[in-house]
């Protein structure tokens, strides 16, 4: 986790650092908000037109992992957030639970790698001193 961590922050903070706090919680209610729409309001309610409910859950989670595969671990734990994000769309009947989770994880995520490339003791640590 900690390797996954240290990707994400090298790879995505210097970005994030630059923004602030309004601009990381803007960027992830666009992102929950568009990808929820994508992944359980187009695929998986199309899905569940050919497949059982459950079916659809699993199908689109399995995606929503894939389409974040930055690590094999990543991709799974993506995976698992897709299949409750979409356990959320099924049992509510609407995207307004699924989007509201996710723009908060995406809002604590953000704000946490934003954190992290912006501390000093962080930017020791990524200089190999």
């Amino acid at each position: 986790m900690r390797r996954l961590v240290a990707l994400v922050v090298e790879q995505l903070g210097p970005l994030l650092a630059l923004r602030s706090p309004v601009e990381l919680v803007l960027l992830a209610v666009a992102a929950g908000l568009a990808e929820e729409l994508l992944f359980r309001g187009v695929m998986q309610a199309g899905l569940a037109r050919v497949l059982p409910e459950w079916g659809a859950v699993l199908v689109t989670g399995a995606a929503f992992g894939l389409a974040h595969f930055i690590t094999p671990a990543y991709a799974l734990l993506a995976g698992v957030a897709g299949v409750y994000l979409g356990g959320l769309f099924w049992l509510e009947g609407s995207l307004t639970a699924p989007i509201v989770a996710h723009a908060f994880y995406d809002i604590v995520a953000l704000n946490y790698v934003a954190r992290l490339s912006r501390s000093p003791v962080h930017r020791y640590e990524d200089s190999g001193r």
